[in-house]
């Protein structure tokens, strides 16, 4: 099944086109990095991803979710984990007071918060406790949102995804706020996550990139610029050119780091 398929897909906002021609092919059980420049149209395209944002209807194209064209979006939401700054950013300001515990239950009604009206049952409850478990952060089970590290609420978040068992995570930039120790535990996370669900990593840095990627797709000029397997695409060659820098990178174990830039 295709996760996200894609074809000739152009959108943007009032009369500016962001994204044109947009050809892009997920399939379940693979790993993906999206990869481009700051301005290169990586959160546009996240964000047709999970329906924010709609092709342009006078272009012919091809949009389709989870084998679906048609959906209803709690429901679409449910199967995509989606982790952006943005809503860590809601969370932090008006959520302060949930605890971890609240974080992951207040997936269920894609809430920020736990309200009096909300029934969940004894099986959320469980899930919940299970995901904590699973993402070994069950010590945040009481500790208030305002006290956690960026990476502490970061991993809240995904718990809070985890909880309906999506079929794949969409992450935009999940490191951004996170120290060197923190980026290195989060990826472990990521890496554990891939084992069970398709892995969407939005990025523009080299060393997110981790093993498990099995496929990049690089942004350049508001478009899907080249994609396929990461060992024909991650090159110095390809990486020049969409940050229009001369970058040599190199691999060791499956991970990819920047060896040189040239002036």
């Amino acid at each position: 099944m295709h996760i996200i398929d894609f074809e000739n897909i152009y959108t943007g906002y009032d009369t500016d086109l962001v994204l044109k021609a947009v050809t892009l092919k997920i399939c379940e059980g693979e790993h993906w990095a999206i990869l481009g420049a700051n301005g290169s149209g990586k959160s546009t395209l996240m964000k047709l991803m999970q329906s924010d944002m709609h092709p342009r209807q006078t272009y012919p194209f091809k949009k389709e979710i989870m084998g679906e064209s048609r959906y209803v979006l709690a429901d679409l939401k449910k199967k995509l984990g989606i982790i952006t700054n943005d809503l860590h950013n809601y969370f932090a300001v008006n959520a302060p007071y949930l605890s971890g515990y609240e974080v992951a239950l207040s997936g269920f009604y894609s809430a920020v918060g736990i309200f009096k009206h909300q029934d969940f049952s004894e099986q959320q409850h469980e899930k919940a406790l299970e995901v904590l478990a699973f993402l070994e952060i069950g010590h945040l089970k009481e500790k208030k949102v305002h006290a956690m590290s960026t990476g502490e609420l970061r991993k809240c978040l995904v718990a809070r995804a985890l909880v309906h068992d999506p079929k794949a995570f969409i992450l935009d930039e999940p490191t951004v706020g996170l120290d060197i120790k923190a980026q290195i535990n989060f990826i472990q996370m990521l890496k554990k996550l891939s084992k069970n669900c398709t892995i969407i990593l939005v990025t523009h840095h080299l060393e997110e990139i981790f093993e498990e990627i099995t496929h990049v797709g690089l942004m350049y000029e508001k478009t899907l610029y080249k994609s396929g397997p990461k060992k024909d695409i991650l090159t110095s060659k390809n990486l020049s050119e969409i940050f229009e820098t001369d970058i040599k990178i190199n691999e060791k174990n499956g991970r990819y780091y920047i060896e040189e830039v040239r002036s």
